[in-house]
């Protein structure tokens, strides 16, 4: 079968939200026009300098049944669980949490000025592994491989392969892909992506093109594009110092039934969610 570059299907810009006790955040995947992309629930990025857009943190709330991936691009975020677990997330560090079968966790600002942004990620799991054990699999940003994939283009690999790296993230249930690419201008990259993945780009400085041919759309910042089927994508940076993370996942094509932290598959499973919660038995 002859190689394939994946198409833009569609492009999308975020809408405005806030989650916590009021932090303001744009929601890009979990909303009305894109609910979600299995197996991906849910896209927020964070990005303010103002201090009252974030002090407020994420105070404690429980999750269950899905992944939650929090990717740090400035400032500094204290996590804290009911498991003992505790933490900070410093510039371009990692947090992959496994919630399993349930956990309460809070995540609060560690500082009271300067800029906080980065990105969260929700992902499914499936229905075998939703009540596994919580776990992290946390890293600090030293521990990304950073590799060069041409002139003036460069990838931060936190899960799956590019340019000969690996990224110290797994998750066999989904094998994910979770590349933060730099663009220049004309720099362009080909990113092998498995067949029957669903894949999304989204571009957060500048403006990248992405695809191949006629069906290859310009997409500025601020915006995520869909990806079609195929087996590569091929992005081209179209102005200075663009970046866009490309993210790429196996769908479980499972029933999904979700309210607030609870992802389950079943309105039973959900209503037992909440009854574990309340009860403390998470």
């Amino acid at each position: 079968m002859s190689p394939t570059v994946r198409p833009v299907l569609r492009t999308l810009r975020g809408m405005a939200a806030s989650d916590g006790a009021g932090v303001k955040l744009t929601r890009v995947i979990g909303t009305p026009q894109l609910p979600d992309l299995d197996p991906f629930l849910m896209l927020d990025e964070f990005g303010t300098d103002r201090p009252e857009d974030y002090l407020a943190g994420f105070p404690a709330h429980p999750h269950r049944g899905f992944e939650t991936v929090t990717y740090m691009l400035d400032g500094r975020m204290r996590h804290k669980d009911n498991h003992g677990n505790e933490g900070v997330l410093v510039p371009g560090s990692v947090q992959w949490m496994t919630a399993g079968r349930g956990i309460v966790h809070s995540e609060m600002p560690e500082q009271e000025e300067g800029r906080m942004r980065g990105f969260q990620l929700w992902i499914n799991l499936p229905a075998a592994q939703k009540m596994t054990a919580p776990r992290y699999q946390e890293y600090g940003p030293e521990r990304f491989p950073e590799v060069e994939l041409g002139p003036g283009a460069r990838a931060k690999v936190i899960a799956g392969d590019a340019g000969g790296a690996t990224g110290p993230i797994a998750q066999p249930a989904t094998d994910p892909i979770y590349l933060d690419l730099s663009l220049q201008p004309g720099a362009r990259v080909e990113q092998s992506v498995p067949v029957g993945h669903s894949a999304f780009a989204y571009v957060f400085e500048g403006s990248v093109r992405i695809g191949e041919g006629e069906s290859a759309r310009s997409v500025p910042a601020r915006e995520l594009a869909v990806l079609g089927p195929g087996d590569r994508v091929v992005l081209e940076g179209m102005s200075p110092d663009s970046r866009v993370i490309l993210v790429a996942g196996r769908p479980l094509r499972e029933p999904v039934a979700r309210y607030g932290p609870f992802v389950m598959n079943t309105e039973a499973e959900l209503r037992q969610a909440f009854a574990d919660y309340q009860a403390g038995r998470f």
